[in-house]
């Protein structure tokens, strides 16, 4: 390159999303790329293994640590929201459940207008990007799977005895088994898939940039904080960034990607000039394009738990025998990447109705073996207990919340306001499912495993005292989506090929464009939308769309032939 500040595409935010983006936008050699992330590189060994979920999620380092505003309906609680702060983003940091949602999702949002988002479109892209260990395994495997894309879904290597006694209570309660919840049939308890291989996390870092990165078009920056969009009139033209305490200003040739999130890429868009007048005008930011639509439509799933305390000691603790078999697992893992710490912990789970009006499944449960303590962040229950906790979300909350700016400093964090249990339907919808997971905490096959019900207890019994107890009790699972909408109506952020309405050279690829929350974990989600994002950016740009008469480099000879 003649300016080695200057990319052909620039993509903001090295996640989940950025990840597949770089790979995809470089693998030809002809454009130049640039990714950049705000935390450092994933070297971390918590991170690899998959049992390091807790020094990670309580790591300021490697994750965002956001608050929210005080919820009202949360009985004035501010929550918190771990993020992945380093390559891979949340993808490094999370549970590693494969998840891609319902089919119904995918025909929704092309039902709203978004041509080319139905579930016969994107089931390709799903197939693409998998490597499924397990296609052999499952009902029907080879029509919903692939094995030759960079992110390996894998069956666990280790099993707990608590799960497969879950399964066996969710048979004796009446629920159908599945063994693949992304194949024909969602419903039902099962094993969850994990985004694993050979007994490590297979993060979207590990499984499309690592390959990728020795690719001489491919700019990594780490520790690069994005403050705003450069723009020429209505075009995006690059970023200004901060590294090193020093700011300096990134050109963009042909595209802007931000890919920051559901939290950072409308952050990014509003300290651009780039959202709702009035929160422009509140923090004299200078007015790009009026967009009342970003950092609107937040939504995200709120879980709520129940915590048996175990006879059988199968669950992990703190207390000196737990700690040995920690010591004991650690060796299995070291030498040989088997047993328990290898394991996702929420291993086990289901998809479930909440009554018999709703046509597919809008519960979800997760079961762990463990105490669940506010995120990781309180660790004294794991001394005291030998337990495990089922959780349950409600899949497509009506409650719609927003993120906004604190100040125009881009390195304060965004302001969020969840806007939980905002409506009867939300709060109802977590009581049945509160009462279904006490039903099948109650069947014989995970009875015999528990001494009684640790929290909330037997005195919840109550309509009303399950509402109080979900108020002061609920946390998130981790999935906003929504704040830069894909779109048509007036509060739409982009359109169905991901750019900004209203301008040129810019798109948003992340969990932000959903114009509606899955009814699943989101990983799997956002690596299909970056998938097909890719699609959409290089058709554009063959087709010269981007930028008239511009043209790339020349390909190398020997094309790149990475995954």
């Amino acid at each position: 390159m003649s300016d080695s500040r200057s990319f052909d595409f620039i993509i903001a935010g090295g996640g989940s999303a950025g990840c597949v983006l770089a790979n995809r936008l470089s693998a030809s050699g002809q454009w130049q790329v640039c990714l950049i992330e705000a935390g450092p590189d994933d070297s971390s060994p918590f991170i690899h293994m998959p049992a390091g979920i807790i020094p990670v999620i309580r790591s300021k380092l490697l994750n965002w640590s956001f608050w929210t505003t005080p919820q009202p309906n949360c009985a004035g609680r501010s929550m918190y929201w771990p993020r992945g702060r380093t390559l891979g983003g949340s993808s490094s940091i999370n549970g590693m459940c494969y998840i891609r949602g319902h089919a119904w999702d995918y025909d929704h949002w092309a039902a709203l207008g978004n041509d080319g988002w139905a579930y016969k479109d994107v089931l390709p892209y799903f197939r693409r990007m998998e490597n499924f260990e397990a296609i052999d395994k499952v009902d029907d495997g080879r029509s919903y799977h692939g094995t030759d894309g960079p992110l390996n879904v894998a069956e666990p290597r280790y099993v707990n005895p608590l799960m497969t006694a879950f399964l066996a209570a969710g048979r004796e309660a009446g629920h159908p088994e599945t063994d693949d919840f992304n194949g024909a049939q969602q419903e039902g308890v099962g094993l969850y898939h994990t985004m694993q291989k050979g007994g490590q996390r297979c993060s979207n870092a590990r499984g499309f940039l690592e390959p990728a990165k020795k690719r001489p078009n491919l700019t990594v920056l780490t520790r690069t904080h994005v403050e705003k969009v450069l723009f020429d009139g209505k075009r995006a033209v690059g970023v200004r960034v901060q590294r090193a305490g020093r700011s300096e200003d990134l050109k963009a040739r042909v595209e802007v990607i931000l890919a920051a999130g559901a939290l950072g890429s409308p952050q990014i868009l509003m300290l651009s000039g780039v959202g709702p007048k009035d929160e422009l005008a509140r923090h004299r930011i200078a007015p790009v394009h009026e967009l009342p639509g970003v950092g609107e439509n937040l939504q995200d799933h709120l879980d709520i738990h129940i915590t048996m305390r175990e006879e059988t000691r199968h669950s992990i603790s703190l207390r000196p025998l737990g700690l040995l078999k920690t010591v004991i697992n650690t060796f299995r893992y070291l030498f040989g990447k088997r047993g328990e710490l290898t394991s996702n912990f929420a291993q086990a789970g289901g998809f479930l109705r909440s009554n018999d009006e709703q046509a597919i499944p809008d519960l979800q449960w997760h079961l762990v073996p463990f105490v669940y303590a506010n995120h990781g962040q309180t660790l004294t229950p794991l001394f005291k207990h030998y337990a495990f906790s089922l959780m349950t979300c409600f899949l497509r909350p009506e409650s719609r919340g927003r993120v906004k700016l604190i100040d125009a400093d881009p390195l304060s964090p965004p302001m969020i306001d969840a806007n939980y249990l905002a409506t009867e339907r939300d709060l109802q919808a977590l009581v049945d499912g509160f009462r279904k997971a006490r039903e099948i905490l109650a069947q014989p096959s995970i009875a015999k495993h528990a001494i009684d019900e640790l929290e909330p207890g037997p005195a919840v019994q109550t309509d009303e005292q399950i509402r109080d107890y979900i108020r002061k009790k609920s946390e998130t699972v981790y999935h906003p989506v929504g704040t830069c909408k894909m779109g048509r109506d007036a509060m739409a952020v982009v359109d169905h090929r991901l750019c900004v309405h209203g301008l040129q050279g810019l798109r948003v690829v992340d969990a932000s464009i959903m114009p509606t929350l899955i009814g699943g974990n989101t990983n799997a989600p956002t690596t299909m939308i970056a998938e097909r994002a890719s699609d959409l950016i290089l058709q554009d740009a063959a087709l010269g769309r981007l930028v008239p008469n511009y043209r790339p480099a020349p390909a190398p000879a020997a094309a790149f032939a990475e995954k």
